[in-house]
Order: C-alpha cells, then sequence, then structure tokens
C-alpha cells in the first residue's frame, strides 16, 4: 500500500461560551482535517489542532507543514507508522500538531486495513472510556454553578482552571466542593500560573477539599521547580506544559518532576509518539492521563484509543468536543455519548463516516 495524496480541510467550531484559562481565552475553535489517499482505495482521517502557546502552531502553519512533508511521504507505506514518522522527523523539526494529523489519519487506514478498530489494534482490553469536564476561569459563583451543572450532566471528574488569583482558586474549589458534595472527583489545571513559593501555598490549602491531581503549577521550563513542588505537595503534580516529546518525557520523569503525566496528541505528535510516553512513564513509576486542546471529535476519538492502550493510563481528559454549538460540521460516528463516558466504534479504523474535502 502506497500514499498517493493528502488533502486538508479547515473547519471551523464555535464555543458555546467563551472559555478562558490561566494564558488564553478562546470563544471559537479552528480545526484542521487531514484525508490521505491510498492506491488500495482506502483512506485515513486525520485532525490538526494546534494551539500556539503551546505547540508553537497554527492552522496554516500546519498546512504549510503538511504540504512541506507531502512530497517525502507520497509513495511510502501508512501502514507503516515508525517509517511514517521518521519521515517527517528527517523533513522538519517539530510542528507536532502537524504530525499528529498524518499520524492519525495513518492508524486510521492500518486499522481499516487489518479489519480492526484502532483502539484494538494498538492494545484496548476496553471500548469505555470515562472523560472529566473541564471548569474555565470565570467568576467564583459562575464557576461554581457550571460545576454543579456539569455534575448534573452526568459528569463525575471536574477539573478546574486556575492560576491568575491563588486566594480566589482556594475559595472557588471550596464552594465547588461544598456544592457537589464528597462523591465527585475534583482536580485542578494551572496552566503555569504559579511560581513556587505560591504553588505550595495553594496546593496546601486546597488539599483539604480532596483535590487529587494539580496539572502544571510552574511555568513548563522549570523542571526544578516542579521537582520540589511534587515532593513537598499533599496534592499529586502532574505534568502537561513541560512534556511534549518521548525525550521531555524522560527528562522530567528522570528528574521526578511530576506523579502523573499528561499526554496530548498535538504535542507530541500523534498515536505512535504517545504510546512512547506512557512506556516511558511507567518505566518511571508515574501514571498518565490523555488530554487535549480544543480538538473535535476526530482527535478525540484517537486520543480515547490510546487511553485504553495502556494500564497506566488511568483518565482522560477528552471533552472538547462537548463545548462546540456547531459540532455537526464536523465528522460522524466514531464513538458513542452517554453521560461522561465515550464507547468507542467498533468499526474498523476509526469508525467515521467519510467526509467531504
Amino acid at each position: 500500500m502506497k500514499i498517493v495524496d493528502i488533502l486538508t480541510k479547515k473547519v471551523n467550531f464555535e464555543r458555546k461560551k467563551v472559555f478562558k484559562i490561566a494564558f488564553d481565552t478562546s470563544s471559537d475553535c479552528q480545526c484542521l482535517y487531514v484525508k490521505i489517499l491510498t492506491d488500495e482505495g482506502i483512506y485515513g482521517l486525520g485532525e490538526s489542532t494546534p494551539f500556539p502557546l503551546v505547540t508553537s502552531e497554527t492552522i496554516d502553519g500546519a498546512i504549510a507543514a503538511i504540504k512541506f512533508m507531502k512530497p517525502s511521504l507520497v509513495g511510502a507505506d501508512p501502514t507503516d507508522i515508525a517509517k511514517i514518522h521518521e519521515i517527517m522527523d528527517k523533513t522538519i523539526l517539530n510542528n507536532t500538531a502537524a504530525k499528529a494529523a498524518i499520524d492519525i489519519a495513518c492508524y486510521d487506514i492500518t486499522g481499516k486495513k487489518a479489519g480492526l478498530p484502532v483502539h484494538k489494534l494498538i492494545g484496548a482490553q476496553s471500548d469505555r472510556v470515562q472523560t472529566d469536564m473541564t471548569v474555565g476561569i470565570d467568576t467564583v459563583e459562575n464557576m461554581v454553578a457550571d460545576a454543579v451543572e456539569q455534575v448534573n450532566n452526568g459528569f463525575r471528574i471536574i477539573k478546574i482552571k486556575c492560576g491568575i488569583e491563588p486566594e480566589k482558586d482556594i475559595e472557588v474549589l471550596k464552594q465547588i466542593r461544598q456544592a457537589v458534595g464528597s462523591d465527585i472527583d475534583l482536580r485542578i489545571d494551572a496552566n503555569q500560573g504559579y511560581d513556587k513559593p505560591t504553588a505550595l501555598y495553594v496546593l496546601n490549602e486546597i488539599s483539604k477539599y480532596n483535590v487529587t491531581e494539580a496539572e502544571q503549577p510552574l511555568p513548563y521550563w522549570d523542571l526544578e521547580g516542579m521537582a520540589e513542588v511534587s515532593a513537598l505537595s499533599p496534592v499529586p503534580v502532574m505534568a502537561d506544559e513541560s512534556v511534549h516529546t518521548p525525550i521531555q518525557a524522560e527528562i522530567a520523569c528522570r528528574k521526578n518532576a511530576c506523579k502523573i503525566v499528561n499526554i496530548k496528541l498535538m504535542k507530541c505528535g500523534g498515536i505512535y509518539p504517545a504510546l512512547q510516553i506512557a512506556d516511558i512513564a511507567k518505566k518511571y513509576g508515574k501514571h498518565c492521563i490523555v488530554g487535549c486542546f480544543y480538538e473535535s471529535k476526530l482527535a478525540i476519538a484517537a486520543a480515547a484509543a490510546v487511553v485504553l492502550a495502556k494500564d497506566n493510563i488511568e483518565s482522560a481528559d477528552l471533552d472538547s468536543f462537548f463545548c462546540f454549538a456547531n459540532p455537526e460540521v464536523g465528522v460522524c460516528g466514531g464513538f458513542e455519548v452517554e453521560r461522561d463516558v465515550l464507547t468507542l466504534s467498533a468499526k474498523s479504523g476509526f469508525g467515521f463516516d467519510d467526509y467531504e474535502f
């Protein structure tokens, strides 16, 4: 089997409401869909949804990177995923979200060729993934109301964005815990918003409210600080922006900069390196979570497959598509949703319907 063409298409999604984190505010989302055509008539769908402040890419940049890689990829076997990554990495440095789209599309083709859903292809023993729901930064009252609404919608894990106003962050956690009760799993994500003393202060204070994880409290580059906070914090510390690639995972884990590693397909370049990161984390006794930026169902299905493939990936933060006001403009299929559980398609590949390019 050989790649004969690679097509791209921008897809625009509107958010139901403005979403704010420590370093960004978003009211809409643009994704890039990719379609890889082969000489056997089997096609694969992939998605690139870069986040400029994390992956240093834009949608137009991802299109340019894919066009740049295309001459090297045409003629290659899309089912030889390791070789596909070797070609991409020898053609252009970084550009992980662009590479993720190619990777996802190649896994879609490989699954279809094998007659297997991708999650089974890469080792999953189940087809069900529970996701959390994220509460963006807002007033205390609105954040509490949002958390309560999501619990009423069936979500049992709530991630709360923070990192701008420490005292407010503590109050938000206090009030959300009081509002949702003791059975709901609460987590925070500071998106690099604290310095070391502030992080330790906040984490000690919010530990009173049974917070299970604290994501990226310090700037991405401060692995030494992350290691100190991780060693002293009563709340387990997760590395997100500090870990993009397998090499960075090795460094962060070796330095004990975290107890949990957040894997995102757009950060690392797709499913193939994501599985490598999980294996590296396991070697160091670390657990993982698979997260997302603002991806649609296409990339979420790929991320969910990774969750199920490794036994040290213990949870998922795959809630982005829930927030789209116009999800119908994206792909159909892939998985079914019931409350906070995604049940992946039993069809070969990712199980999406064809999409017009």
